[in-house]
Formats: structure tokens, C-alpha cells, sequence
């Protein structure tokens, strides 16, 4: 696939897969990798910039998820939403310290810089806000982008490496400028050209199985599930009467529906 590419890292996020609709809705090309995924493997992608994810870990418990440091050398916008901004910051060298007072849900933001990731974004804004730990002060390497009343670097900018975090989810819907702070990070920042709709998925996705299967046969155990439903479709779409579906009882389908 040639499409320009977003990878989003995975820390465990309950919001990993929405990050990933969100920069599709934005007609570019999104996928999700574990958060150890090496530079190199990433580099081998028509890659225009990165997104790290939240997670419910702390950046100092032990056994808590980490990144290829050497992704901060790919040359590309890194974008680090709340676990991702903290462990972003720790590696370039600031510090993460457990916040005063957790925020969690609807929270205030106050924009201080408006020149690229919150172009056309109000002073104010509504953000949702879930985090126990926060950028403690970040020194002279950070630019302060934004603040509420209980977290002073509610977003940052680092000065020499393209990173930006937000300790805040602008993919969510209960932060409704999101989708324009995502719109000014794709493309303002990573320079993307918004090549990517959702029916090249399609059409690259029935070609890549009508190479594979050939003129071979092809099973699909059928729930009636959203999952086994449009892989079917897309199935029958690539190799039509190849296609056999078997429909499995689960026992757990609505009486008299099965």
C-alpha cells in the first residue's frame, strides 16, 4: 500500500481504534502497531507522522509499555496523547510527576499558542481529561501550547524534535474541536495530501484476496456478527461462488433467530 500513512502505537488505549477512525474520517491512511514496534519496521512505510496513544499505565510502574526510542530520529510529527505526551516528554528529557489533583472528564483548556496544532481553535475550549500523571516543568526544550487550572503544560511542543502532546483526547466526541486539532496535526504539521478513502480499503482489500485465494476454495464460519459478516462480504466480493459460509450457532443468538 502506497498511501501516506499515520502509525498510531498502541499503550492500551480504550481509545486506540477510534485515534484510527478519526484519521481515516480525515481521508488519511491510519494504522495501529503494538507500542514496541521497532523504528526500522516503521521507516519501511510511506509514513508522514505518528501518534502515541493513551494508556492506563504510569510511565515509572514497572512493566509499563514503552517505544522504539529511535522513532523520535524518523524525521517525522510525532503527536502524544496523555500517556503518549508523558512518555514522550520523559525521553526527550523532561520530567512526569503525579499530578496534585487527577483530572478526569470535561475540563477547560485554555489555548496560549494558536500557530499550528490549534490554528482557528477558540482561546477556550472544552477537552475531556483523563490522567494521574503530568509534564512536571518542562525547562527551556518545550513551547507551552496549552493550560487548564490544574495542569499547567496541558500541550507542549518540543523546540529541536517535531513533537507535540496533549494531555487531553481530542478524538473524543466530549471534545468537540478535536477533530480540527487532528485536521491541523495531519495536515498543517505532518504535511499529509488527504489520499485515503475508505472505499481504497475496500478495493485493495477484495484485490489482496482475490491474488491470495487464486482459484482456490475458501471457508468462512459465519456468526451473523458485524466481524464474520462484512469479511464474508468481502470475501464473496474477491472470489464469489469460491465462497462457502458455514454458519455457526454460538449458542448465545436470540431465540428463534438461529
Amino acid at each position: 500500500m502506497k498511501h501516506e500513512t499515520i502509525a498510531i502505537l498502541n499503550f492500551g488505549s480504550q481509545y486506540s481504534q477510534l485515534i484510527a477512525r478519526r484519521v481515516r474520517e480525515q481521508n488519511v491512511y491510519s494504522k495501529i502497531f503494538p507500542p514496541n514496534i521497532s523504528a526500522k519496521e516503521l521507516s519501511q512505510l510511506n509514513l508522514k507522522g505518528i501518534i502515541l496513544s493513551g494508556g492506563p499505565a504510569s510511565v515509572y510502574a514497572e512493566g509499563s509499555p514503552r517505544c522504539d526510542e529511535d522513532i523520535f530520529e524518523l524525521n517525522v510529527p510525532i503527536l502524544g496523547i496523555c500517556y503518549g505526551m508523558q512518555l514522550g516528554c520523559q525521553i526527550l528529557g523532561a520530567g512526569i510527576i503525579p499530578a496534585e489533583s487527577r483530572e478526569f472528564g470535561r475540563t477547560n483548556l485554555s489555548i496560549i499558542d494558536r500557530s499550528d496544532l490549534f490554528k482557528n481553535i477558540p482561546e477556550s475550549i472544552v477537552a475531556w481529561a483523563s490522567h494521574g500523571d503530568q509534564l512536571e516543568n518542562p525547562g527551556r526544550d518545550f513551547d507551552i501550547l496549552a493550560e487548564t487550572k490544574t495542569c499547567p503544560y496541558a500541550a507542549v511542543r518540543h523546540k529541536g524534535i517535531n513533537f507535540y502532546g496533549v494531555q487531553f483526547h481530542p478524538e473524543v466526541s466530549h471534545t468537540p474541536k478535536g477533530p480540527l486539532i487532528l485536521e491541523n496535526f495531519l495536515y498543517r504539521i505532518c504535511g499529509c495530501s488527504g489520499d485515503w478513502k475508505m472505499s481504497d480499503f475496500v478495493n485493495e482489500t477484495v484485490e489482496a484476496i482475490r491474488k491470495k485465494v487464486g482459484n482456490a476454495r475458501v471457508i468462512c464460519g459465519l456468526s451473523g456478527g458485524v466481524d464474520s459478516s462484512v469479511t464474508a462480504s468481502l470475501v464473496h466480493e474477491a472470489v464469489g461462488e469460491q465462497l462457502v459460509c458455514i454458519f455457526v450457532d454460538n449458542g448465545l443468538l436470540r431465540k428463534k433467530r438461529a
